[in-house]
């Protein structure tokens, strides 16, 4: 497949909606938006408002570990138990309804797994600065050596003497690697409830089944072209690797739903949008 590059819109409409007092319109989409390693569902509340006061249904996940999840990332293992919280709302969605889900960062290897078990109910799968890698393998956390050896906050729940077990960016490096075109008040709330990652988690992320299935969901990648975390020259690695339909641009750090939020939403509804008239189109 082919790709392009664009330059995204802002989203439109006003107000703030909740769940509980959400109405369908006739071309509502409902997107998942899945977080990054350490963040939560937390992350995405300017866009969550957004798309919410624009129609769209919003269903935001903590995988295990994070956000409001007690679980321990020193003792998650199997990449199958943190993405569990993923895995089960998709399976809990009706069978004729298809998704917009949206992956930040490592929630790339998430999306992955999920259009690999439920390849009928993504209409479309965004990687928003993400891990998109088709089969799954991660290695470790990302380089961050060039800011020094204490770049990260490690935990080692099998000993100091076994590899770390999880890792979180180290606080006073946050605002220069992960938020460095946000809002300052951004940074202060994500040092305030960011969590560490489960690193042997993701290291065991492999997806093996149903390869066709998968490839039939159709990818989008968003680049982040001031990323410190996952770097330009990184994502374009993997779209090259593994061709999306469509590539597009942001001139902003690795966490756009902080640094970006209108330009992203208001590309997230385009590429809804896009997605929804070429379903309608194939059908005819």
């Amino acid at each position: 497949m082919g790709s392009s590059e664009g330059t995204p819109s802002t989203a439109a409409g006003s107000g703030i909606s909740t769940n509980t007092c959400w109405a369908p319109a006739e071309s509502a989409h409902h997107f998942v938006l899945v977080h990054g390693i350490g963040h939560g569902s937390w992350c995405w509340y300017r866009i969550r408002t957004l798309l919410e006061s624009s129609g769209h249904r919003v269903s935001c996940v903590d995988l295990a570990s994070a956000g409001v999840d007690r679980t321990d990332a020193n003792t998650l293992e199997s990449f199958g138990e943190y993405n569990r919280p993923l895995i089960d709302l998709m399976a809990s969605l009706p069978e004729n309804e298809q998704v917009v889900v949206v992956g930040h960062s490592a929630g790339g290897l998430s999306v992955t797994e999920a259009s690999h078990k439920f390849p009928n109910k993504i209409r479309v799968a965004v990687y928003l600065a993400a891990t998109m890698l088709r089969l799954g393998f991660c290695t470790g956390t990302p380089d961050l050596s060039s800011y020094g050896e204490n770049a990260y906050e490690l935990g080692f729940g099998k000993g100091t003497n076994n590899p770390p077990t999880s890792a979180k960016v180290a606080t006073h490096l946050l605002r220069e690697v992960v938020y460095n075109t946000s809002p300052p008040e951004d940074c202060t709330l994500a040092a305030m409830l960011l969590k560490p990652g489960p690193i042997m988690a993701l290291q065991s992320a492999r997806f093996d089944d149903d390869h066709e299935a998968a490839e039939g969901v159709e990818r989008v990648y968003i680049k982040t072209m001031q990323d410190n975390v996952v770097k330009p020259e990184q994502q374009d690695a993997m779209i090259k690797r593994w061709p999306p339909s469509k590539v597009y641009a942001l001139d902003c750090d690795h966490s756009p739903f902080f640094s970006s939020p209108f330009l992203l939403s208001g590309l997230l509804l385009n590429i809804a949008a896009a997605a929804a008239a070429a379903a309608a189109g194939s059908s005819n």
